[in-house]
């Protein structure tokens, strides 16, 4: 009777110790039925008070219980997944469960592999393949039935064929833009973690965007205005992508701001930037038109997510222009910060780090 005490102390011991040992969250169930071991990401992601509680009460989801049972009945492996939904976030994990024997000493350890960042990421490549598709796929069609229609009835319609002909240019052309902004966007990930060393003059680049976009602004009757641009203030940047960032807001600004309106580009110098912890440059773009509401602004940097698809598209829009901008700013270590309210206008802010 005392060895068997002594045993059965020892092959929890030994149980604690390989649990812990584990980076993974394990727990160990014996032959009882009852949670023998667990280790801290364990009992991180059950309970702080799981050991030696029955593992129904424990570990609850039926895949997972049934796997558990099958292992203590025929002593075979066991395979399944476990789902938790925290912070409105589905956490996924792969479940592998494996029966124990040595001598006299019998148990089941089951493991849990996080794998929701991988499946995350799978989920975004779907919904990237299937907005590009979609993307592409509407002006396509339109293209091709003008085609279809010009070979066709309107072959000797000069009128007609002049008409679908400026239409299947402007589809061309927005096909072109998806393209080059997804090149664009591709190149940008692939240097993502590899930071800009040249010097950079951002009021150099303010300048010259903003006399690049003065035509457009006065298409629209906007009054574009630069206000603390006239020094020299130097950050460690890649000339032509903060100048795609600055472009894009900026052009975004006057394109949305509403006719007839004022778009302000102001720069700024912060000693100490708390978002940074560290001196920084700051560029507000800031327009008066009908403003964001506050449940899209988190969202404005997603490929292809629009506030409004119907004016995005009419304007020229790819739907990529923000996602392009976060991961230039991301390259950079830099931020972007969006402010506004509806029927107040916007604020766009780009802050860039001296160092």
């Amino acid at each position: 009777m005392l060895n068997s005490l002594k045993q059965v102390t020892y092959g929890d011991e030994m149980m604690e110790a390989v649990a812990d040992a584990m980076p993974l969250p394990v727990v160990v169930v014996g032959r009882d039925e009852r949670i023998m071991a667990a280790n801290a990401p364990a009992r991180q992601l059950f309970s702080e008070a799981m050991v030696g509680r029955h593992y129904i009460t424990v570990l609850r989801q039926p895949m997972l219980l049934d796997a558990i049972e099958n292992v203590l009945r025929l002593s075979e492996p066991a395979e399944t997944v476990y789902r938790i939904t925290e912070s409105q976030r589905e956490l996924v994990y792969d479940v592998v469960v494996r029966p124990v024997t040595v001598a006299d000493f019998a148990c089941v350890t089951v493991a849990f592999e996080d794998k929701t960042e991988l499946n995350e990421a799978g989920q975004m490549r779907r919904d990237f393949v299937a907005n590009v598709s979609h993307e592409l796929r509407t002006p396509l069609t339109a293209v091709l039935g003008f085609i279809e229609t010009l070979l066709g009835p309107a072959s000797e319609d000069d009128v007609a064929r002049k008409r679908f002909l400026e239409i299947m240019s402007r589809e061309a052309q927005r096909m072109n833009r998806i393209v080059g902004d997804l090149l664009s966007l591709s190149r940008v990930e692939a240097e993502r973690r590899v930071r800009p060393t040249d010097q950079v003059d951002i009021p150099a680049v303010l300048r010259s965007v903003v006399n690049s976009l003065h035509p457009v602004a006065e298409a629209q009757g906007v009054d574009l205005i630069l206000e603390g641009a006239d020094g020299t203030e130097e950050v460690p940047g890649d000339h032509d992508q903060l100048t795609q960032v600055f472009t894009n807001l900026i052009e975004n600004a006057i394109k949305y701001g509403g006719r007839d309106k004022e778009v302000h580009v102001c720069l700024t110098s912060h000693a100490v930037e708390p978002t940074m912890r560290s001196s920084a440059i700051r560029v507000d773009i800031s327009d008066q038109g009908e403003g964001i509401a506050t449940q899209h602004i988190p969202r404005l940097t997603e490929r292809f997510y629009r506030v409004d698809s119907h004016r995005s598209r009419e304007m020229g829009g790819t739907g990529l222009g923000l996602a392009i901008v976060k991961h230039i700013l991301n390259r950079h270590r830099g931020r972007l910060r969006v402010e506004s309210h509806v029927g107040q206008g916007s604020c766009f802010s780009v802050i860039l780090p001296y160092e």
